[in-house]
């Protein structure tokens, strides 16, 4: 049986050229139809925005390969951390991202409802994401890549599997 992405709403900041000032973004709501319905779709999530494999290795992987994961046929590349929009944004401004789609899941409810939220307390980080990547095909996933050793408050940080060659070598 091949298991569906969760049903949740993501909470999203869009520019809006209609909004005057520093700040010309508002909220959107996407919900999970949005981003996968009727498209494959290759989703990475990784444990926080500026933390140190995320952000020198993780996503700038996905970056850096793009043009071939949508050369293999896949729609739109999205990064998920549970992290909140400004976070996000703040982050993929900072390394310069210009293809992979930022996707906060500030709540952790996709997190939590694909059964990936772990405690890092022990690093104060509280509840995130644990480190993995998944290919889903109109909703379906059809490979899915978790780190070894998920387990709250885990002593380090695995990343042997959710690579971007990883997923390459299986689309």
């Amino acid at each position: 049986m091949t298991q569906l992405v969760p049903q949740c709403t993501f909470k999203t900041r869009v520019r809006d050229t209609s909004i005057e000032g520093d700040n010309p973004y508002r909220w959107q709501d996407l919900t999970t139809d949005d981003i996968f319905a009727g498209k494959k779709i290759v989703l990475f999530a990784l444990p926080g925005a500026f933390t140190p494999t995320c952000s020198s290795t993780h996503l700038p992987g996905f970056e850096a390969k793009y043009a071939e994961l949508k050369a293999k046929g896949v729609d739109e590349v999205y990064c998920l951390s549970v992290n909140d929009a400004f976070t996000m944004y703040q982050w993929s401004k900072n390394l310069g991202i210009k293809n992979v789609k930022m996707l906060p899941d500030g709540n952790g409810e996709f997190t939590r409802l694909m059964n990936m939220l772990v405690k890092k307390e022990n690093l104060g980080f509280g509840e995130r994401s644990w480190r993995y990547a998944m290919i889903v095909d109109d909703g379906k996933i059809t490979a899915l890549f978790s780190e070894p050793g998920k387990e709250d408050n885990c002593a380090d940080d695995p990343f042997t599997c959710s690579d971007v060659d990883t997923v390459l070598k299986q689309l």
